[in-house]
Parts: C-alpha cells; sequence; structure tokens
C-alpha cells in the first residue's frame, strides 16, 4: 500500500498513486499539466478575487477559499478546487466545454476521500465511486449515456477478494466475477447469481447484440461449469468441475468436439489425466493419458478409418522409466515395434535399446536393429518381402560394419 503523505501547503497535492484508479489518473494527469504549463492553452486561475497560480505556492500561502481556473483565449471554466489555509484540500471539480466532467474531494494526505463521480456531457453520472484516504471502497459503479448500469465492482475494506458484474446497453448481463460472499447487492442478486442459495446457479452472459455467449454455474462463488456459445448458437466451448475432476471441451463451429481434456484438482493446482483429439468429423485421433503425479501413461493415435496409427506405453519409474512404441499401416497391421529408455521427466528424451523391428503390409518382417544400453546400434538385419535374409551386418563401436 503507498505510504500516507502529507502534502506541503505552499505546493499543488496530486493524488497518491495507491488509489489505482481511472479517474484518480485522470485527475492527476490533468493537475499536472495545469501546473506544468504543458496545456495547449493558457490558463488563469483566481482565488478570493485574485490571480494566484497553483504551481507558485506563494500565490496561495495562507489562504482559505475556492480556486476558479479558466482559459485565457475563451473564458471557459476549467477547474473548481478549494484551499484551506494554502493547502489544496476538498472539492477538486474539473469542466470540459464549461460543463462539469469529474469531482472529487481530496483530504490533508493529498489522496481522493469520500465521493468521486465522472461525467458525461449531458450531466449524467458515467462513473461514481466512494474513496477511503486513495483507496476505493465498496460498489464502485460506471453506466452508460442513457443511465443503464455497465460495470459494477466491490472492493472490500480488507484483502484483495473483488467480485463484479457488467451489463450491456441493453442491461442484459455480459460478464460476472464471484466473490467468497455475496457483495453485488443492490445492483445484483449475486447471494442467487453465486449459488450461495438455493444451490448451483443458472447464469447467462450476452453480448453488445443480444446474442448468448456463455452458460455459467456457481456454487459458493465458484464456478463449476461454464459454456460458451459461437454466433450460430452452437457450443464453441464447455467446462465443469465434478468431485475433484475438471473436464474442459472444445468444438467446431459445426458443434463437432475437437477436444476433451480432464484434470485432477489437488489443492490449488491441476494435473492433467487424459486429452482426447477428434477430427472434423468427431472421430478419435489421439488419446493421452497420465498418472496422478503427471506422468505420461499411454498415447494412442488413429486414422480416420478408426484403425489404430501408433501405441505409446510407458512403464517404470525414474531412470528405468521406459516407452514402447508399436506403429500400425492404416490396414491395422503392425508396421514396426521398439523399446525406448526415457530420460527426464514427461516424454523426456528417448533413448532406443533392445530389437527395434519393421513390418511390411502382410505382417513379414522386414528390418531389425539391435541396440545396447547406451543407445548405440550393435546390429542391423534385412528381409526381402518373401522372408529371406539380406543383410546382417554387426556394427562396430567406432561405426564400422562387419
Amino acid at each position: 500500500m503507498t505510504p500516507k503523505r502529507r502534502a506541503a501547503p505552499n505546493r499543488l497535492a496530486v493524488p497518491s498513486p495507491g488509489a489505482g484508479a481511472i479517474l484518480l489518473r485522470a485527475a492527476a494527469a490533468a493537475l499536472w499539466v495545469l501546473a506544468a504549463g504543458a496545456a495547449q492553452a493558457a490558463i488563469d486561475c483566481e482565488l478570493n478575487g485574485r490571480r494566484v497560480n497553483p504551481s507558485d505556492g506563494s500565490t496561495t500561502v495562507g489562504k482559505t477559499g475556492l480556486m476558479h481556473c479558466k482559459d485565457r483565449a475563451t473564458g471557459e471554466l476549467q477547474r473548481e478546487q478549494q484551499v484551506q489555509n494554502g493547502t489544496f484540500t476538498g472539492l477538486v471539480r474539473f469542466y470540459e466545454k464549461g460543463k462539469p466532467a469529474r469531482e472529487h474531494t481530496l483530504n490533508a494526505n493529498g489522496n481522493i476521500h469520500g465521493l468521486a463521480r465522472e461525467f458525461g456531457p449531458d450531466g449524467q453520472v458515467l462513473r461514481e465511486a466512494i474513496y477511503d484516504d486513495g483507496q476505493e471502497r465498496g460498489l464502485v459503479r460506471s453506466f452508460y449515456p442513457g443511465g443503464r448500469l455497465r460495470r459494477a465492482t466491490f472492493y472490500p475494506s480488507t484483502g484483495t477478494d473483488r467480485a463484479f458484474v457488467e451489463f450491456t446497453e441493453r442491461g442484459q448481463m455480459s460478464a460476472l466475477r464471484c466473490g467468497e460472499t455475496p457483495m453485488l447487492a443492490p445492483v445484483a442478486d449475486d447471494a442467487r447469481l453465486c449459488g450461495f442459495t438455493g444451490g448451483p446457479s443458472q447464469v447467462q452472459l450476452f453480448d453488445a447484440r443480444g446474442i448468448l455467449r456463455s452458460r455459467l454455474s456457481y456454487l459458493s462463488g465458484k464456478r463449476v461449469r461454464s459454456q460458451d456459445f459461437y454466433d450460430n448458437g452452437k457450443p464453441s466451448m464447455q467446462d465443469e468441475i465434478i468431485g475433484n475432476q475438471r473436464i474442459e471441451r472444445q468444438f467446431s463451429s459445426e458443434g463437432v468436439k475437437r477436444r476433451e481434456t480432464m484434470w485432477l484438482l489437488i489443492e490449488r493446482n491441476a494435473v492433467r489425466q487424459r486429452e482426447q483429439e477428434f477430427s472434423e468429423k468427431g472421430s478419435l485421433v489421439r488419446d493421452q493419458r497420465w498418472t496422478p503425479a503427471g506422468e505420461p501413461v499411454r498415447e494412442d493415435s488413429y486414422y480416420l478409418n478408426g484403425q489404430p496409427r501408433s501405441k505409446s506405453a510407458y512403464s517404470g519409474s525414474g531412470d528405468a522409466r521406459a516407452v514402447e512404441i508399436t506403429e500400425f499401416y492404416e490396414t491395422g497391421q503392425r508396421a514396426a515395434h521398439g523399446r525406448y529408455l526415457v530420460a527426464g521427466r514427461g516424454r523426456g528424451r528417448q533413448m532406443p535399446v533392445g530389437k527395434h523391428q519393421r513390418f511390411s503390409e502382410k505382417g513379414t518382417l522386414l528390418a531389425e536393429s539391435s541396440f545396447d544400453a547406451r543407445g548405440r546400434v550393435t546390429r542391423e538385419r534385412s528381409w526381402d518381402e518373401n522372408g529371406e535374409l539380406e543383410r546382417d551386418d554387426h556394427v562396430l563401436e567406432d561405426g564400422s560394419k562387419k
């Protein structure tokens, strides 16, 4: 939290950066521009009928009243600010084209305190917030020019938990974030929307055109199911929590499931357990599985006709982890087989060991390579389609053959 600092009585008070809100940044920037003389238009300020310079504390020292600042060329009012005994404390109001644009109150620390508001060109309130020594507290609201609520965010007095709700200009809900407890009343019934009462909730979110974008379900403030939609109404994504499992599904714009991932929820972590990929027509093309510790168990891939393309089976642990890989022709006939030691976590670097074989589509053995425990090939053999031996080479450590 930004340390509190008392503004010097003869200097322009700028709100603390700890407030962190758009209103605060805009106000601070406007004050800096006036004080530094960087504005394109010249500004004249007066206090109690006498000309003063906000950047020169000697012109305001010991004075109390409401300072008025106007554009020298047009005479339009730019700013009003209270001065108390030479310190800029109290009301601050900014104008655009002679109309109020923003207003807030500064405390003795130079921080925004109390009600702060922004206005549209017709005087309508666009944003309002309550500050406590530079920090937003409670419900902060922003509005559309027509008066409808655009967004409401609740800032608690302690902790960092926040909740917010957003609406379209039509008045339909477009976004929701639940807190650990209901926080958004009276602008939204988040006790019901967030599933604190009456069991799991059912929430619908819309875009600016009125098209349904998401269906959500919350229980005790936590999202347990969500579903997003394409423009055509087809689902694009589903995400749900069942017990200690989370399942995520992704779909094409035609409504075909393309991916499904299952996660194991352990305290604050999620460990992937299974992931399936599907073709544009919905057939399974890849299936991967992991242990609760996140180590691979199986990885299978498939042709579009449903026949297996490859199968990988993992075994062992630590330095003894290994994977056996079998590849297939589209007919289902085995094409190749081999075993690898796996170095490192996950799939890691694979080192061939033992015999690795390749077969014809008729199932005839065509080639065989033998590897030692260091992954070095020691023997290579090959056969023709009729099973006749064509080559049998012993491979020496220097790579030569005999």
